[in-house]
């Protein structure tokens, strides 16, 4: 697993910030093993992980069959340069389209789209395990 510099030095940070306050606290505690307060780098990648959020917005609510529209949206907590991904849901399962594009610095993304599958569409953008919320194009 690769430690970035910002974790290596947040790890640091909390590793001197934990052994301050054990020599402040006493002899009391120096008689006691001292619990073990940093976290570790899995928790610290939960706490990104949760932070992560992708917002999705149609150029068009109706689009007549394979007619080119645009989803456009803002990530945050996500890397730049990673790839967003269009799902579909069909049948009651959600699959993913040949339609991705990479996020910006900014954190942005436009994405075309074609649709060919006539009627309501729930569709929704993901990256990794991150999704927007569900929106609907109708196709006719």
């Amino acid at each position: 697993m690769i430690v970035t510099k910002r974790q290596s030095l947040r790890i640091a940070a909390v590793g001197a910030i934990s052994a301050a306050s054990v020599a402040l606290a006493g002899t009391a505690m120096a008689a006691t093993p001292a619990a073990h307060t940093a976290p570790s780098v899995a928790a610290a990648h939960k706490a990104v992980a949760a932070k992560a959020s992708i917002t999705a917005t149609p150029s068009v609510s109706s689009v007549r069959a394979w007619q080119l529209f645009r989803v456009t949206g803002k990530t945050t907590g996500l890397k730049a340069g990673s790839k967003v991904t269009l799902q579909q849901m069909q049948h009651g399962k959600w699959v993913t389209l040949p339609a991705s594009a990479p996020i910006s610095r900014n954190g942005s993304y436009s994405l075309g789209v074609k649709l060919g599958l006539k009627g309501k569409n729930d569709l929704r953008i993901v990256s990794g395990s991150t999704a927007s919320q569900v929106f609907n194009v109708t196709v006719r």
